[in-house]
């Protein structure tokens, strides 16, 4: 054997460049089931179930094409680490040489180093064409900056792909509509709530995708989640039927509603298209081609559009370029010093606050949240109640059927928890309960009064976030973005401080009774 090709259960497509100069009479490409991989974290069965799932229908497809294959199952008799189960493979297969597009773990990138080292295999690491930016590009972007900020590389992204672009001018004349994409759905008035919304593609469960949740159920019984509202794509057909459907159906109130919230709405106007594009079901390109198209035929207004762009070409790509540039030690990023532990009912959703509940009952039902529930509120709980950076971006690796540590690490450490500090945000994103209500109708039948700080009624949001501004007051004073936080404190008297504090303390040492 020449080479050995390993596709990663992330990287599901014909257009990885690990494939480059595929020969099928002297290469193989190689898929690895590995137990290990679903317990790292106490991943969420549809999690587990989608990856497996995707990485057997493409198996086929590989067949399919006459190419040999090494497919490694979930129950073969194999130990269940990934780097054991690589090490039983190259030792009887004994190619020339290993190829893997870069993986999408710095964890996953050691072990397959260390498995051909202690084989003597060369490793051909190939640069992941799927993404737009190359980490070699960002590091380069990165370089002397002092700031490093999501927006300006958006820019840079822009015109680098002429994306919604105009003569060397943002199309719409400004870079992005996301004040125009904060909308909450309505509260009162003719319509209350979200009205009706275009249902997300969804594709019910093949005979191989069956199999799967039979091996999942029978492996991960005590796993957390559900696997009866499992509608993912498993295959680029379905991918692309996804994509079609979101468009043509949904984003024109993306960008509109993208920030709302609402009980029983686990959807909303959302694509659902993250999980697709991150095991490489769809092509970003492809992705921001088709809503540019949306745009010049009238489908969706350029707020909108630009709103959806925006988390592909801009965020999308940039947390990809922060990951690898600041890991290892991204992982143990922990600006605040916080270690308390992950209250239990972060995998059971039993808890009294309606939003907390809704959100985490919606999460373990279906192994999905938009980003306003991950960030603002699971994410905005987690940094106000002090909870280890490392405990709760495992918890978000586990718990999201989307979640790869590039995607995952970033987001949670960097942007919900500001575990690393100002190092490519601006700020910590902390709210009281009064922007949850806002945002959502979860305050209209909560046991805890968003506005109230204090006391035994007080939201537990709205206590902590005051608690946490008391103890952060300095460094809050001196970032402008979040002056007018600190100086609000100066109108609450001592009296009620000391109340705020004494409730707050009571809180923390009881996090598990919320």
């Amino acid at each position: 054997m020449r080479n050995l090709v390993l596709i990663l259960g992330d990287q599901l497509s014909f257009t990885n460049p690990a494939l480059d100069g595929f020969d099928p009479l002297e290469d193989r490409v190689l898929l690895i089931e590995a137990p290990g991989e679903a317990t790292a974290v106490w991943s969420h069965k549809a999690r587990i179930t989608l990856f497996l799932s995707a990485m057997r229908h493409f198996a086929n497809q590989v067949v399919d094409r006459g190419w040999q294959l090494e497919y490694v199952q979930l129950d073969d008799k194999l130990a269940p680490d990934f780097s054991q189960r690589l090490d039983a493979v190259l030792a009887r297969c004994q190619p020339k040489s290993l190829r893997v597009a870069e993986p999408g773990e710095w964890r996953m990138l050691q072990a397959i180093e260390a498995s051909c080292k202690r084989a003597a295999v060369t490793l051909f690491t190939i640069d992941d064409t799927h993404f737009m930016c190359s980490r070699a590009e960002f590091a380069t972007w990165a370089n002397g900056k002092k700031e490093l900020r999501m927006e300006f590389f958006y820019r840079v992204m822009r015109k680098k792909y002429e994306v919604l672009m105009e003569k060397g001018q943002p199309v719409g004349g400004t870079w992005n509509f996301d004040a125009e994409n904060r909308s909450a759905y309505p509260k009162r008035g003719a319509q209350i709530g979200p009205g009706l919304i275009p249902a997300p593609a969804g594709f019910a469960p093949d005979a191989i995708t069956l199999e799967v949740m039979d091996l999942v159920q029978k492996f991960f019984p005590d796993h957390p989640g559900e696997l009866k509202d499992f509608i993912w794509p498993v295959t680029r057909e379905q991918a692309l039927e996804a994509l079609e459907i979101f468009i043509s159906h949904r984003l024109s109130q993306f960008g509109t509603y993208q920030d709302a919230m609402w009980t029983d709405t686990p959807y909303g106007w959302h694509s659902l298209l993250s999980a697709a594009l991150n095991l490489h079901l769809l092509d970003p390109r492809e992705v921001i081609k088709r809503a540019e198209l949306a745009y010049s035929d009238g489908q969706a207004s350029l707020e909108n559009v630009e709103g959806f762009i925006r988390q592909i070409l801009g965020w999308r790509e940039f947390i990809r370029g922060m990951y690898w540039l600041d890991m290892p030690a991204m992982r143990e990023a922990n600006h605040y010093q916080h270690q308390r532990a992950l209250p239990d009912w972060y995998w059971t959703g039993k808890t009294q606050m309606a939003c907390m509940h809704d959100s985490l009952q919606q999460t373990l039902r279906y192994g999905y949240a938009h980003h306003i529930q991950r960030l603002m509120v699971m994410g905005n709980f987690a940094l106000l109640a002090e909870l280890s950076p490392q405990a709760v971006a495992d918890w978000y690796l586990a718990i999201y059927i989307d979640a790869v540590e590039w995607v995952e690490l970033p987001n949670t450490a960097g942007m919900a928890l500001h575990a690393c500090g100002s190092r490519f945000t601006s700020k910590p994103y902390i709210s009281s309960g009064a922007y949850i209500n806002r945002q959502s109708n979860y305050c209209n039948n909560c046991k805890f009064k968003p506005e109230q700080r204090s006391g035994d009624a007080a939201c537990p949001f709205t206590t902590l976030y005051w608690n946490f501004i008391d103890k952060h007051v300095a460094e809050l004073a001196a970032n402008p973005r979040t002056a007018l936080m600190a100086k609000n404190l100066d109108r609450i008297s001592p009296s009620e401080k000391q109340e705020i504090r004494a409730r707050a303390k009571n809180l923390l040492t009881n996090l598990n009774d919320l």
